[in-house]
């Protein structure tokens, strides 16, 4: 029986006929419909965790002015936020982060329907923020937390104190590493008298969800290709592509 070659991403596989293929098929789908199953359960478990009131008024510098963590809701009842790797003394943005902010724009208009509303949150400058937008050309919502303690409210920001110290309240666990920026995703909710609350957050390979070419590249042969022991490396600014 004939074989592909060996290349990174793919091992040796058989090449079949069409009828043993469907046998092969047929037992995947089973165990992808298992997972599907185990997923909505999971998502309905992630729609029934407890909340947590948010007591702050954690006020950000937007292209327009001051606007609260209320104003970032537009008027909708639930909010999602991107925790974007961008510190004060960063020259850009964080290639990685700006990989998933690549699919934000075209979620917005759909997840509007849904009574959701979506922002990006940094510590970096809103001149810096909006130099780096930009230059990358999104349109989506994003304010600048430097004159809040959002981000280490929420553990993806780190003081000079606790980057020297090597470990870091990250993804709900300590964890030995020296940097003062990390990824994550948060949910919100406000009520009908404007109280906030803290539905939901995720870290770390939990904003895969957020990640559309990844699923896309997931339904291939390949899959994501990437070095084990150095994921994403091959990323970067889109405008830093060959080929750009």
């Amino acid at each position: 029986m004939p074989k592909i070659r060996t290349v990174r991403g793919i091992e040796d596989r058989k090449v079949v006929s069409q009828e043993e293929w469907l046998v092969a098929r047929k037992k995947l789908l089973a165990e992808e419909k298992k997972f599907t199953k185990l997923h909505d359960k999971l998502k309905r478990q992630r729609h029934k965790l407890p909340w947590v009131k948010i007591e702050n008024e954690y006020v950000f510098e937007g292209p327009t002015g001051k606007v609260t963590l209320g104003d970032l809701f537009n008027g909708k009842s639930q909010l999602i936020v991107y925790h974007f790797m961008f510190g004060p003394r960063w020259k850009e943005g964080c290639a990685h982060c700006s990989f998933w902010a690549e699919h934000f724009d075209s979620v917005n208009i759909h997840i509007g329907q849904r009574d959701t509303a979506f922002a990006v949150v940094s510590r970096a400058s809103l001149t810096q923020i909006e130099s780096f937008r930009k230059r990358m050309g999104w349109q989506f919502q994003w304010v600048s937390s430097f004159n809040t303690h959002f981000n280490f409210d929420f553990n993806v920001s780190f003081t000079p104190e606790q980057v020297e110290s090597g470990v870091l309240p990250y993804n709900y666990g300590k964890h030995k590493m020296k940097i003062d920026e990390k990824e994550g995703v948060s949910a919100f909710y406000r009520d009908k008298n404007g109280d906030i609350y803290h539905t939901y957050s995720s870290y770390e390979r939990g904003i895969d969800l957020m990640n559309t070419t990844y699923n896309f590249l997931d339904l291939t042969a390949k899959g994501r290709d990437e070095n084990p022991d150095n994921p994403q490396d091959w990323v970067r600014y889109h405008d830093k592509y060959k080929g750009a």
